[in-house]
């Protein structure tokens, strides 16, 4: 019997059985029996797999949905980690994200607003509100960070926005295209609901960042807060933040401005 730590946030039974179902259609060929525990820690779902097969089901779960690290023992200097941003407002100095330690305590990596700073508006003293902002960085968004420290007898992390991160930021403000982030909707959900609403001209893609979070590309054109008011009456559960270059751009360029 193996027993993995999902790397993914729940915040209901619905989304438990989400994952019940898609990992039994998954598996359907293999010699292994699934089972969701329906008390998850700290709202990481855990995942009990026995049979012939579970090494290999093991595998698939590691590749297509992650597995947390659970205990510092896991983790090392320089490790990529994924992560949910948490705790947003509680500090003005550091942006805490939970990567999913439990072990003997959970312990949350936490980025230094000079690294943020540094990685996303060209080293300028913006305050940590007005950087979450322009970037939509939200509670419980994923991102991807790479430990810069590690010290297991404090039991503290500290890290900064990965490579593949700062270059995924990099790219969607180069597009000029807003996008729209919901967080706590399967991709399906997602689909049905901007047919439903009619929305499926304005929006050209959807890019999934974690099991229940995904990012839609508008079309060039079209404002993504003004997609809010539009699909959120019928989706009372999930939560929005927008990234808008135009908005970055503008603010950067207004900055530089300011400080010559």
């Amino acid at each position: 019997m193996t027993t993995l730590v999902l790397l993914t946030k729940i915040n209901n039974n619905n989304q438990l059985k989400q994952i019940d179902r898609t990992l039994k259609l998954a598996f359907e060929d293999l010699d292994v029996e699934t089972k969701i525990l329906s008390t998850p820690a700290d709202r990481w779902p855990q995942l009990v797999l026995a049979g012939e097969d579970e090494g290999i089901a093991a595998s698939y779960v590691s590749k297509e949905i992650g597995i947390c690290p659970t205990s510092l023992e896991n983790i090392s200097k320089f490790s990529v980690l994924k992560g949910y941003i948490t705790n947003l407002e509680k500090s003005k100095e550091e942006l805490s994200i939970d990567v999913g330690i439990l072990k003997p305590e959970i312990v949350y990596a936490t980025i230094p607003l000079r690294h943020l700073q540094a990685q996303l508006v060209d080293g300028r003293k913006i305050a940590l509100g007005k950087i979450a902002e322009l970037f939509g960085l939200c509670e419980d968004l994923p991102v991807c960070v790479k430990v810069s420290l590690l010290n297991e007898d404090e039991n503290r992390i500290d890290a900064e926005l990965s490579t593949d991160q700062i270059e995924k930021y990099q790219v969607w403000r180069e597009s000029l295209l807003d996008r729209l982030l919901v967080l706590g909707l399967s991709v399906n959900e997602i689909k049905m609901t901007l047919e439903h609403a009619k929305l499926d001209r304005d929006i050209i893609g959807v890019e999934t960042l974690g099991m229940f979070e995904h990012a839609l590309t508008c079309k060039l054109g079209t404002d993504a807060a003004g997609l809010i008011p539009k699909i959120g009456r019928n989706l009372r559960n999930a939560k929005f933040a927008v990234f808008n270059p135009r908005r970055i751009n503008e603010f950067l360029q207004t900055t530089r401005l300011a400080f010559h």
